[in-house]
């Protein structure tokens, strides 16, 4: 369940920062209802997983999630640029973030 709860909350990261994408600094009011929202629930989350999960291992798998779904979100639905470089920086965190999972017991 603890790594469920984290998942999600990564999920949850990703959200919030497309949210806030959207909200144009806060000006707009569903946007940064939905980033502030997301924004406590992520966290909220992550603290769930982290009374089982260590916290360097949670916090980067957080974090990986967050990046690289952020990324993801920003090709898909903001026209971002794909280029080798950002591709293989996303092929690194993600390799990270399989090698942190593996090293916790």
């Amino acid at each position: 369940m603890p790594w469920i709860c984290l998942l999600v909350a990564g999920v949850l990261e990703v959200v919030w920062a497309y949210a806030m994408k959207e909200s144009h600094g806060f000006a707009r009011l569903i946007p940064s209802i939905i980033t502030i929202s997301a924004m406590i629930a992520s966290l909220w989350l992550l603290a769930v997983a982290m009374r089982t999960i260590p916290l360097g291992t949670a916090y980067t798998i957080w974090t990986g999630i967050g990046a690289v779904g952020a990324f993801l979100v920003g090709i898909v639905f903001l026209s971002e640029p794909v280029n080798a470089a950002r591709i293989i920086a996303a092929i690194l965190i993600v390799s990270g973030l399989v090698l942190m999972k593996l090293s916790s017991a």
